[in-house]
C-alpha cells in the first residue's frame, strides 16, 4: 500500500507562483512513476506532468510547459510540482498519483491517489 497527501495549495494572484508537494508513504516509492492530475469544474481530469521512476523521463502538458516543473526527491519520498506564472485557466484540485512501472497519461492506469489540493487563482 501507498498513501499520498499532497499540500501547498491555496488561493492566488495571476502571476504567482506555488509549489506543491506530495508525500508518500511505503517503502517502494522509488519504484513508481509519478504522476500530477488535476481537474476544474466540469472538465475532466488531466495530466499536467509526470515523472518516471529513475528519472529519467518527465511529461508535461502543452498548455503549462516552460511554466510547471515535476521533481521528486525519493529520500524524502515526496515529489513537488512547481507552478510559476499562474493563469487563472490553472484553477483546479491538483491530485498527486502514483503507478507501478512507467507514466501514462490515463487517470485509470494509476495505482495510488492523494486526497487533492486545491488551486485558485485569481486576476
Amino acid at each position: 500500500q501507498v498513501q499520498l497527501v499532497e499540500s501547498g495549495g491555496g488561493p492566488v494572484q495571476a502571476g504567482a507562483s506555488l509549489r506543491l508537494s506530495c508525500a508518500a508513504s511505503g517503502r517502494t516509492f522509488s519504484s513508481f512513476s509519478m504522476g500530477w492530475f488535476r481537474q476544474a469544474p466540469g472538465k475532466e481530469r488531466e495530466l499536467v506532468a509526470a515523472i518516471s521512476w529513475n528519472r529519467d523521463y518527465t511529461y508535461y502538458a502543452d498548455s503549462l510547459k516552460g511554466r510547471f516543473t515535476i521533481s521528486r526527491d525519493d529520500a524524502k519520498n515526496t515529489v513537488y510540482l512547481q507552478m510559476n506564472r499562474l493563469k487563472s485557466e490553472d484553477t483546479a484540485v491538483y491530485y498527486c498519483a502514483a503507478i507501478r512501472g512507467y507514466v501514462s497519461r490515463t487517470p485509470g492506469a494509476y495505482d495510488y491517489w492523494g486526497q487533492g489540493t486545491q488551486v485558485t487563482v485569481s486576476s
